[in-house]
């Protein structure tokens, strides 16, 4: 895959649609082999690369950058973890995985319940859905859901005042990511990994029809 020719919006729906269950990569691919790249067309292509092969180790550290800039407030932590939730909700896959484990909680303790938490049926129209299909979570839009975490979180940040730290803690986060990216030398695992992928979401959508 020529990484030069994947546009921004490209790579941001992919992040979107992208399989988010797998574990991080080993600390030790992770930190393995750092070049500095030859042009401005090669770091492009290896910056993309990268932000998508390692994309939960990034989010990872940003995480982990973020809980040790609040270890000594415990609201900010939280603030922090309902921040990463609703980032992560932004992922078809994430928020698919995490509606379907609290409906079969709640399914434990009330059936009734948990059916009304099953999002309603797409209408088919000559063995194709009529509209693309949205996300729901617990049966609701999945824009309620980042909305509410977003506003819970940005009033946690403010009672906690911990806005200012957050800003330089996330900026740290963002500029180890980009350093990160930008000198890591993408290997063949990573290559064979990305056609793998490409492999697997062609398939998906070839079933879907």
């Amino acid at each position: 895959m020529d990484w030069g020719t994947v546009t921004t919006e490209d790579l941001i729906e992919a992040l979107r649609e992208v399989e988010w269950s797998s574990p991080p990569r080993p600390f030790s691919e992770f930190f393995s082999r750092f070049t500095f790249p030859r042009s401005y067309s090669k770091w492009n292509s290896r910056l993309k690369c990268n932000l998508y092969y390692y994309r939960t180790n990034y989010f990872i550290m940003i995480v982990a950058i973020l809980a040790l800039g609040f270890l000594r407030k415990p609201l900010a932590i939280v603030a922090a973890l309902l921040t990463a939730l609703s980032i992560a909700f932004l992922n078809d896959s994430f928020a698919g995985t995490f509606s379907e484990k609290v409906t079969r909680t709640v399914r434990q303790f009330s059936p009734h319940l948990a059916a009304k938490m099953r999002p309603a049926l797409t209408p088919v129209i000559r063995g194709r859905p009529s509209t693309k299909r949205a996300i729901f979570i617990c049966g609701r839009p999945r824009w309620v859901f980042v909305f509410v975490f977003s506003m819970v979180s940005f009033f946690l940040w403010f009672v906690s005042c911990g806005l200012l730290t957050v800003l330089w803690a996330f900026g740290i986060g963002l500029l180890a990511t980009l350093a990160h990216a930008s000198f890591r030398s993408p290997n063949l695992k990573a290559r064979l990994n990305t056609f793998r992928e490409e492999f697997r979401a062609v398939w998906r959508n070839y079933s879907e029809l």
